[in-house]
């Protein structure tokens, strides 16, 4: 029933304010206080955008942005390579910064349970529990596995839409067929020419098709076309 009552809740969701209260509310509903839903687009390729919305604590929150300390964070790390959900203390968390680490004390944020997604277009995401001042057993979390994975696709579901809309314009691009083949061998290295010969059309229809998808993606040349397209999974 509480599947249900979600999805039909989902429906009258506006804003991402709006999608994570009510994210917050089914989260504190199995007793974690405090909770986080960032999100990683693929591009750009060499410094990826992203988005995260938390009700953690603010000393823990401005003391973790200050730090940059999401670049050495071993959690991100791990959630990037895997899917598996993750138990996680604050020691073991935050052993690489101490002044994170006493923000995370202070805040009462002790452990915590966290739960990578997958989604459309490469947007990768990841949720993140915690119980204020207490620790955060095995047995709890699998006791609430479902209930937890269950939260976390449907956060993915309610605000990676918010993230490709800000930072992914080229996501809804419509590709036609035509156009997905030939930026396919783009991709794999081939040239003009060597694409005519493989899709049997003239050079000339190939670059019409390749300018074509470059201006739909929005991007500034047929290699990162190529490179875009294959990211948001345009060419799957």
């Amino acid at each position: 029933m509480w599947q249900k009552y979600q999805l039909k809740e989902m429906r009258f969701i506006d804003c991402e304010q709006t999608m994570f209260g009510k994210i917050a509310l089914w989260s504190a509903e199995m007793g974690f206080e405090f909770c986080s839903f960032a999100m990683r687009a693929p591009l750009p390729v060499t410094n990826p955008t992203g988005m995260a919305i938390s009700n953690y604590p603010e000393i823990l929150k401005q003391t973790y942005e200050r730090a940059d300390y999401v670049s050495i964070d071993p959690l991100i790390q791990q959630a990037l390579s895997s899917v598996e959900l993750i138990i996680w203390t604050a020691d073991e968390r935050f052993a690489r910064d101490p002044e994170v680490l006493h923000a995370a004390r202070s805040a009462g944020a002790l452990s915590g349970v966290s739960q990578p997604t997958r989604g459309s277009h490469g947007v990768a995401g990841l949720l993140n529990l915690s119980a204020h001042n207490r620790a955060i057993s095995a047995a709890e979390v699998e006791e609430k596995k479902t209930r937890i994975i269950w939260l976390a696709n449907i956060a993915h579901q309610g605000l990676s839409p918010y993230l490709i809309e800000n930072y992914l314009p080229g996501a809804g691009a419509k590709l036609t067929d035509r156009e997905i083949a030939v930026l396919r061998w783009l991709a794999e290295g081939k040239v003009s020419n060597e694409i005519a010969d493989i899709l049997n059309i003239s050079e000339r229809t190939v670059n019409f098709h390749t300018n074509n998808a470059t201006k739909k993606l929005g991007a500034p040349n047929r290699t990162a076309a190529a490179v875009q397209a294959a990211m948001l999974g345009l060419l799957e």
